[in-house]
């Protein structure tokens, strides 16, 4: 049942195809024992530019980076969130020098962003220069913010590449044709909304999303079956192509666009430099934590009724996007390849023991007995 030499092959694409010939990749885990981006990516703010930032939820994932890149640069930084979670937490590989400074410069705010009447006259009484919104979904989450803000500089919006509708010409550019039937609608509604008031916005869309920290099981599922040494059930050929993103590029391309005028009423996708396959990012992630090559078992999705549970994180098609206008417009770079990426992620995470949900090999089971049967 191991991958074929044909399959094996399936990632070797032209560039900017990530492509991973089974060379030894040799990564230093000590190289990034405090994270920040590299120097001339971003500048630091003068005093007199200090802003009073609102970060609507800055606690899970995307917020914990940004709000460290914003704190640093002299920013006063308030995190709006329930209060369900710790407000700060130490980092893998932070100084406890750098979080005591961290956790004693960063506000909170504790609400609820549905309660819209708190939201106003909370918002309303602090008067803050810029909203990153991290964890909008949809317009009217939105609405009463900007109403409390009157004077808001700029609105930074986390959107997604899941809005452009689904085309046969790839990658997807900020021009592309959007699907209003998108799970993600309501981003393409707050986007709308943002404009049609005349506020100065800018929208982040990523692609997915990678590194330590993430809550949505892209690398962690693969680094589940690679620790328990089980074959990785992979949907179709494995030559589907995507595209992943390191959190801590994403909160620097977050960073960049703050006081930008390049920025103003712009979109850009964010993401890494290279594409990948789904073969490609199994091998990837092996490598990134020191385990062998693994196999790679291939079936297809209709052969199986996987009731409610997900048998793969990736939506089995051709999906990634054009980074180039962010590069042009902002100087932006992604810092991270996918294998040091996908290193730091398993350094500074699961290679811990650390992980957001534990492994559940149901569906792997499914489609192994079922290869198993037809053997």
């Amino acid at each position: 049942m191991a991958a074929t030499a044909s399959l094996k092959s399936s990632l070797l694409l032209p560039s900017p195809i990530s492509d991973f010939s089974g060379a030894a990749v040799s990564i230093s885990t000590q190289r990034r024992r405090s994270w920040q981006p590299r120097g001339a990516r971003i500048q630091v703010s003068a005093a007199a530019d200090s802003k009073n930032i609102l970060v609507m939820g800055g606690t899970r994932f995307i917020g914990v980076f940004l709000s460290r890149l914003l704190v640093k640069e002299g920013h006063q930084v308030t995190l709006f969130t329930r209060g369900k979670a710790p407000i700060t937490q130490q980092l893998p590989g932070e100084s406890d020098a750098e979080y005591a400074e961290f956790s004693s410069k960063v506000q909170h705010l504790k609400g609820d962003r549905m309660d819209f009447e708190f939201v106003k006259t909370s918002l309303a009484a602090k008067g803050y220069d810029v909203v990153y919104d991290i964890n909008g979904r949809e317009a009217v989450e939105v609405e009463p913010i900007i109403e409390a803000l009157p004077n808001l500089e700029q609105y930074i919006y986390c959107s997604s590449a899941g809005v452009y509708l689904k085309s046969d010409l790839l990658p997807h550019c900020e021009s592309d044709a959007v699907d209003p039937k998108s799970r993600h609608k309501g981003k393409l509604e707050t986007e709308s909304l943002l404009t049609s008031r005349g506020v100065n916005w800018t929208s982040i869309r990523p692609v997915y999303i990678y590194g330590p920290l993430n809550y949505n099981p892209v690398e962690e599922w693969f680094f589940h079956r690679l620790k328990a040494g089980r074959p990785i059930p992979i949907p179709g050929a494995g030559n589907q192509i995507t595209q992943l993103g390191h959190v801590k590029d994403l909160a620097t391309a977050f960073n960049l666009v703050l006081g930008n005028p390049k920025a103003s009423q712009q979109i850009f996708n964010i993401s890494g430099a290279k594409y990948v396959t789904f073969d490609g990012l199994a091998r990837a992630c092996a490598k990134a934590g020191g385990f062998p090559e693994p196999e790679l078992v291939h079936y297809n999705p209709k052969d199986f009724d996987f009731g409610k549970k997900k048998a793969f994180p990736f939506r089995d098609q051709h999906f990634f996007a054009s980074i180039e206008k962010a590069r042009r417009e902002l100087g932006w770079t992604p810092e991270f390849d996918l294998v040091e990426g996908l290193t730091d992620s398993y350094n500074l995470d699961f290679g811990r023991g650390t992980f957001r949900k534990a492994a559940d090999f149901t569906t792997d089971d499914m489609i192994l007995g079922k290869k198993l049967a037809t053997v």
